[in-house]
């Protein structure tokens, strides 16, 4: 095997640079996500090593010289982070010129000529899913006979070789716990809704949804939901629960994996078996829901344990709802949202705005919405049209952009791509600073969290910190405007 580096790049001061993340940004409160999609193929490479620069505070002379004696590096990037990573690709060249050096993410992905046309350092982009790409290519098999990538030849032309097979039985793929325990510190992870520290991974990959808007489904894990047993999860579960005892909380980071009744049912009783939902438990779990799950999925999952929800409400206008192709009626999701209040579950409900059919009345419509089923906790985002989604093409062929990857300011900040004829992108900016002052600075939601804080010491300290980090974020987003 070649010695082995999976690297997330040095970045700007509070990007949430995981492969987790669905918006790669400067959040409003700090939030940072697990590296998963290089801690699995870190798993399947034995003695190799992973760097997660971004949320553990490194810069290039931190992490120089690591990649020293290294025969194959990987740096993980994406369509906002890509200038940053080439700096750091050609810093790796210049320090080490024999190694061999790729870069994999949707970015990548979706447009490799473009990438290594744009980035000279870099030898290859992995395409697909690319676990099994990266441990042929760490075997020595030459870049010529291994699927799923694009290399540079020795001429300097590119080729691409045949697409990867997509994988279809997920419990190959080795945990990613061990990785974690081994090469990063639990506490420099964050997340607005989640308790601290947390530890997120995926049971499953890929999304029956067709949300337009939405990267991963549509560049690399598609959209035919596949996910590891009943008992695979339970053995990660259990080695989290033994191994990394500070943990206090379990994301499951799948698109949607609510929506897999049968398998979060059965999920969910298995982790009641091991105490989950249990009174002086001390770790509970959430994840990622449409929101129409059933009354009765909802009540099996809060029996094992479920304690919040990551709910992407995107928008409280039904015509809009459609345009993205989200597949969801605002009754339903009142109705879910309801449900999950009756039974204590926590929800973080998350809205875009500007995207197409938006107006003022459509923003004023979702405010209102939010307000009227109250998420514990909201993010609201603008439109981000990634290349390789339906919202880039759609976006590029009505000249609603200039078909740019500049998708934040230098200093990592969100910038509004869209802009309409009867709404421009500086007014749709502008309100998602409306959006979050009129939805926190309610008496109800005031008196909420107050009332949370004065229960929770820690609680009371976290959100303290939070609040601070969310002034900052709002006077940054006046500086931008």
């Amino acid at each position: 095997m070649k010695n082995t580096l999976f690297l997330q790049g040095p970045s700007f001061d509070g990007y949430d640079g995981g492969a987790g993340a669905r918006y790669q940004m400067k959040r409003e409160v700090k939030s940072f996500w697990y590296p998963t999609w290089l801690a699995q193929p870190a798993a399947m490479i034995p003695g190799s090593k992973l760097i997660d620069a971004p949320s553990h505070d490194l810069s290039w002379d931190d992490i120089a010289p690591e990649v020293d004696g290294r025969e194959l590096i990987i740096l993980h990037t994406s369509t906002p982070s890509f200038g940053q990573d080439c700096k750091t690709a050609r810093l790796i060249r210049a320090r080490n010129p024999s190694a061999l050096i790729g870069m994999v993410g949707a970015k990548v992905a979706v447009e490799p000529d473009k990438s290594l046309n744009a980035c000279e350092a870099i030898d290859f982009v992995a395409r697909e899913e690319y676990e099994f790409t990266l441990v042929e290519i760490a075997e020595g098999r030459p870049l010529a006979e291994v699927d799923g990538i694009t290399f540079r030849a020795a001429d300097g032309s590119l080729v691409r070789n045949k697409d990867r097979a997509i994988l279809e039985d997920m419990d190959v793929l080795p945990m990613v716990a061990p990785i974690y325990k081994r090469d990063l510190d639990s506490t420099k992870y964050y997340g607005g809704y989640q308790r601290h520290p947390y530890v997120s991974f995926y049971t499953g990959r890929g999304c029956k949804s067709r949300c337009t808007f939405c990267l991963w489904p549509q560049t690399i894990s598609g959209h035919n939901y596949r996910h590891r047993t009943v008992p695979k999860v339970i053995e990660e579960v259990q080695y989290i629960l033994r191994e990394m005892p500070e943990v206090k909380e379990i994301f499951f980071d799948d698109d949607t994996l609510a929506d897999a009744h049968a398998f979060v049912v059965e999920l969910s009783g298995e982790l009641a078996k091991l105490g989950f939902g249990k009174p002086g438990f001390p770790v509970t779990w959430g994840c990622n829901a449409k929101a129409n799950v059933p009354y009765d999925v909802l009540k099996a999952m809060k029996a094992g344990g479920c304690r919040v929800l990551l709910v992407g409400y995107e928008s409280g206008n039904q015509k809009i709802l459609h345009n993205i192709k989200k597949g969801l009626r605002i009754d339903v999701a009142k109705q879910f949202t309801k449900d999950a209040h009756s039974l204590g579950l926590t929800i973080h409900g998350t809205f875009i705005l500007g995207l197409p059919g938006e107006t003022l009345e459509t923003i004023e419509e979702t405010i209102n919405y939010a307000k009227e089923i109250n998420p514990h906790t909201i993010q609201v985002s603008l439109a981000a049209p990634y290349p390789g989604t339906f919202l880039y093409k759609q976006a590029v062929e009505n000249n609603w952009f200039d078909g740019g990857d500049h998708l934040l300011d230098d200093g990592g900040n969100q910038i509004a791509q869209l802009s309409y004829p009867h709404l421009p992108a500086s007014v749709i900016f502008e309100k998602v600073e409306e959006f979050y002052k009129r939805y926190y600075f309610r008496p109800r939601k005031m008196l909420e969290i107050l009332g949370e804080m004065v229960r929770d010491w820690d609680m009371m300290k976290r959100r303290l910190r939070e609040g601070v980090e969310f002034f900052d974020f709002l006077r940054r987003r006046k500086e931008a405007a």
